[in-house]
């Protein structure tokens, strides 16, 4: 088989990868299940679709199409080869404004698509909680809804044409069809002629149309996965007295993968939302009356109806950044009920509100009904989006298994429904959560579970088979929106009876006699408790670090956190900074997700000493820039900067530190050397013949700048005349890290003057290094060293009263997170972390208790754009910043919404990152930087940051301190 896939690999235009690395990071998606592919397919056009059917065909292997792999049920996961389309078939095709449709490849992102729309007042409806990275092949796949789905419906209401290869080989083109049309194409001669007859052969029996009416889900559920949509097909002129046409897209939404591969998408899109929405968050002293309101609030003409309970309510009472998006709350509820109305006409939405409130006020089941409107709608959201990832957030091996979350009723029935389903839990010693979109009749239902244990999995079988035995008792679909899979496959004859599932047989071996679509979902299933992530009963690995893992319980279960939701793969247009090398390169390989399962899948199943030595990790790892966006962004704070310092550790440990990354290790070392005869060191960095000697020892980029020194800030300090507050505010520890001290020493004592003269007392230490070159080269026995030396010299003198405070992100920062894992006195290093501050969240603190104010500041105007340290947005918040930045009453600040500007310490210099290190900056800070005018100040608070803006656009950005400091009134 090596050298078929050597074959096919040379025969198609796109790319073919079957190394060990690829294979384990396509080997699992968002589910809890684990099959290593065979080989893993990027195909550039159809013609490499086509090559890879007749290969799958000859040599009887199969073929997993897959967009972002997000699916929760297992569909993207087997032992054939992976299509993925995410890489090439990303295009919009056409849009016909008129008619109010677009023709897109698989690939095309759904939020993408959207700001692609919104000029033309248009948009696709159906959508999911990971719309800014789900694409619509897999949309159609699954037959998504989301939370529109009352108001725009499903998927498959939107599918109008599909230009599909079927199990031959052969292309054809799936639409609506008049009878007549239908009949000749039961005529061919072809698969295709196959296929509608054998369709209408086996629909055209009013026995068996009796049977799947009886048998399928209740009509009224308009969420249904549960097999093939033979039910739907019933709907047309051909098997009914209805006047709509055959399409067979009816069939192939919802499929899977496992008829076909779509290569082309028509979608009927919609009018934009109504301009004016107006949120009823109706409160509730119980789950039970919550659900009874759920009936007669959808007489009204929602768009949301969503429900979150106390359990995901309860996840963010002690979440600092949650705070303001509770305020809503009064009370505490057990349930809430997310009622939101639309309108173009504002007084209409008040009016459609009013009478909501009045609907709810009459029934008497709520306690509370604020009315929510602009903002305050999103921190709801928010806040249920952010409930639901500090809920699958949890330490240790029991984890909230997707098995049983995707069941929907009829809305008459979901009172009744969860009732029963609350005591089935209680059964099992299980505290049921419910949230979701009740206005469906679907809430998403989860049981916690250790899959490591045999008992658990035994769990994982009992609870999906009894829950699915009482959603038939209410003929409700047992896969609502998130498919079968391999998790509910197994169920579907006992979903849709035996008779039916037969008929699904015969529809899928008519499609794909050969069986190379998909196989083991929906037909022919899989068990759904083998083939998981974790082998039951496994020993555990015994892995020691030098990292302090254990609030993760140890490195392995850090990488474990990693669910597969694929948050990682958004695009910089849907804002955040994760994941900086993705966004560069749309490569999987680049995204956390396969950083963190890449690990997990060595450190499992490695038989070496050292489990991390292994080149595969190395190069998953290469183009991680420690942005720590994952910590703060990754709904399961999967912390993949840690994660890679550790292994790079580990993996040097047992094959040597190189001598380039001595070098910008020990960097400090040498700018200290330099800064003694700054003038003669920057004449060598900057003269082109001796610069270029330099970087080529160094291995430095050619078109990258090398860096001036300054003379240290000891040095300068020592001439400046201090000024003796006489009854100062505060007094501070400034830390002069190594990167001010060296490099930019003016930012110290413009950080000085400034604190100084605004009545604070400033003790400047500058002989303490904080490690970050060694960390981000995995030195991190010289990092532990340097973490002991601060910790004891700070331990003593660091208090709420006397606050540290630093200038350059990345380094006073370590202080909070770094160190935190490294240092042996954890006393010691909490407490110094709780009272370790940015130089700019200490001055907003200071302003907002009134001890700063705006009038020692000038009232000269100016305009400014500021761009944040990746770790300020992950570990702080860039509106400190912000707020400084608007100390001066006529500055108007505009905080630039760039992710990671791509330098990363010494990433950015490095000849083989160079490129992609120019890619990310080019995302949105470059094009921003350029487009502001030439008397606008550029603004960076990291030392890299201002590096990179210099040579990727030739403009000089401020520190905001330096900014201040020249704002004072003289």
């Amino acid at each position: 088989m090596q050298e078929n896939l050597k074959s096919l690999k040379s025969e198609l235009s796109g790319e073919l990868l079957f190394d060990d690395l690829i294979k384990a990071i396509y080997a699992t998606d968002a589910s809890v299940y684990r099959m290593l592919p065979l080989a893993v397919a990027f195909p550039k056009n159809e013609g490499d679709i086509k090559k890879l059917v007749l290969f799958a065909k000859k040599h009887k292997t199969s073929l997993i199409p897959r967009t972002a792999g997000t699916s929760l049920a297992g569909q993207c996961v087997g032992q054939g080869i992976v299509v993925d389309v995410s890489r090439y078939f990303t295009k919009i095709i056409s849009l016909d404004k008129q008619a109010k449709t677009v023709t897109v490849q698989p690939g095309v992102v759904r939020d993408q698509l959207n700001n692609y729309l919104k000029p033309y007042g248009l948009f696709f409806g159906p959508n999911t909680s990971t719309s800014n990275r789900c694409m619509i092949g897999g949309m159609v796949g699954n037959n998504s809804s989301g939370t529109t789905s009352i108001q725009y419906g499903v998927t498959r209401d939107k599918v109008l044409k599909s230009k599909t290869i079927l199990s031959d080989g052969n292309q054809v083109d799936f639409g609506a069809l008049s009878k007549e049309d239908f009949i000749e194409k039961t005529k061919l001669k072809t698969l295709e002629g196959k296929i509608y007859h054998a369709l209408y052969e086996s629909l055209k029996q009013e026995a068996v149309q009796n049977d799947i009416k009886k048998e399928f889900p209740k009509p009224e559920i308009h969420r249904r996965n549960t097999g093939y949509a033979i039910d739907e097909l019933l709907k047309c002129e051909i098997f009914s007295e209805e006047e709509t046409s055959f399409n067979m897209c009816q069939l192939i939404s919802g499929s899977e993968g496992t008829l076909a591969i779509t290569t082309e998408i028509t979608l009927q899109l919609d009018d934009l939302p109504p301009e004016y929405s107006i949120m009823v968050a109706a409160h509730f002293k119980t789950v039970e009356k919550c659900l009874q309101a759920v009936v007669p609030v959808m007489q009204h003409n929602l768009y949301t109806c969503e429900m979150m309970d106390k359990t995901i309510l309860d996840c963010t009472k002690r979440n600092k950044t949650q705070q303001e998006n509770r305020r809503f709350l009064v009370g505490d509820p057990e349930a809430i009920l997310m009622c939101e109305v639309k309108s173009n006409d504002l007084s209409e939405a008040e009016k459609q509100a009013e009478t909501l409130v009045k609907t709810l006020d009459a029934s008497g089941l709520s306690y509370a009904n604020p009315v929510l409107v602009g903002d305050e709608i999103d921190k709801a959201i928010n806040l249920r989006s952010a409930g639901l990832g500090l809920l699958g957030n949890i330490i240790g091996d029991e984890k909230s298994a997707a098995c049983i979350e995707d069941t929907a009723v009829r809305l008459s029935d979901l009172v009744n429904y969860i009732s029963e389903f609350t005591n089935l839990m209680k059964d099992y010693d299980q505290k049921a959560i419910y949230y979701a979109h009740a206005g469906a009749g679907e809430l998403h239902l989860r049981p916690v579970l250790n899959l490591k244990k045999k008992e658990g999995v035994a769990l994982f079988r009992k609870i999906t088979t009894d829950v699915a035995h009482l959603v038939k008792k209410y003929g409700g679909s047992f896969s609502g929106e998130h498919g079968d899979g391999i998790v509910r496959a197994e169920f579907i004859p006992l979903m849709i009876g035996v008779r039916n599932y037969e008929l699904l047989k015969h529809i899928k071996n008519t499609f794909d006699p050969d069986n190379i679509f998909n196989p083991g979902k929906i037909v022919d299933a899989l068990p759904m408790d083998k083939s998981l992530r974790y082998v039951p009963e496994r020993k555990e690995p015994e892995i020691e670090t030098l990292l302090d893992f254990s609030k993760s319980q140890g490195i392995l279960r850090e990488a474990e956190k990693c669910n597969g939701s694929g948050d990682c793969r958004k695009l910089p247009e849907f804002g955040g900074t994760m994941c900086p090398s993705y966004r560069a390169t749309r490569n999987e390989k680049d995204t956390t997700r396969a950083r963190a399962n890449a690990l997990r899948e060595y450190l499992t199943n490695s038989d070496k000493a050292n489990k991390f030595n292994h080149s595969e990790l190395q190069e998953v790892f290469d183009l991680c820039l420690s942005c720590k966006a994952c910590a703060s962004e990754c709904p399961s704070s999967v912390d993949v900067a840690s994660l890679k310092a550790e292994f790079q550790y580990q993996y040097q440990k047992a094959n040597g530190f190189s001598f380039k990354s001595k070098f910008f290790a020990n960097a400090t070392r040498y700018n200290k050397i330099a800064s003694r005869a700054p003038k003669f060191y920057n004449w060598l960095s900057q003269n082109p013949i001796t610069s270029n000697l330099i970087k080529s020892s160094l291995v430095i980029h050619n078109d990258r700048s090398l860096p001036k020194v300054t003379r240290s800030f000891k040095f300068k300090y020592a001439g400046y005349r201090k000024n003796k507050n006489a009854n100062p505010t505060k007094k501070v520890y400034l830390y002069v890290d190594e990167f001010i001290n060296y490099l930019e020493s003016d930012i110290a004592t413009d950080c000085i003057i400034l604190l100084e003269s605004l009545n604070y007392k400033v003790i400047p230490v500058s002989h303490l290094e904080s490690g970050r070159s060694f960390i981000s080269k995995g030195f991190l026995e010289e990092a532990k060293a340097l973490s002991k030396e601060n910790v004891s010299f700070f331990k003593e003198v660091i208090s709420e009263d006397t606050p540290l405070i630093g200038i350059e992100p990345s380094a006073i920062l370590t202080f909070k997170d770094e160190y935190l894992k490294l240092a042996d006195d954890n006393v010691s290093a909490e407490k110094i972390a709780q009272h370790t501050f940015l130089i700019e969240e200490f001055i907003q603190q200071e302003i907002e208790l009134g001890n700063i104010t705006s009038d020692k500041f000038s009232l000269e105007a100016k305009e400014i754009k500021f761009h944040g340290h990746c770790h300020q947005k992950a570990l702080s918040n860039q509106l400190s910043s912000f707020s400084v930045l608007n100390l001066p009453k006529n500055y108007k600040v505009t905080i630039i919404p760039s992710g990671c500007c791509g330098m990363a310490g010494s990433f950015g210099y490095e000849k083989e990152h160079y490129e992609v290190s120019m890619q990310i900056g080019e995302q949105t800070l470059f094009p921003a930087v350029r487009k502001a005018k030439e008397n606008v100040i550029i603004s960076a608070n990291g030392t890299s940051c201002r590096h990179q803006i210099k040579d990727g656009t030739g403009r000089i950005a401020k520190h905001p301190i330096t900014i201040l400091k020249e704002a004072l009134i003289q």
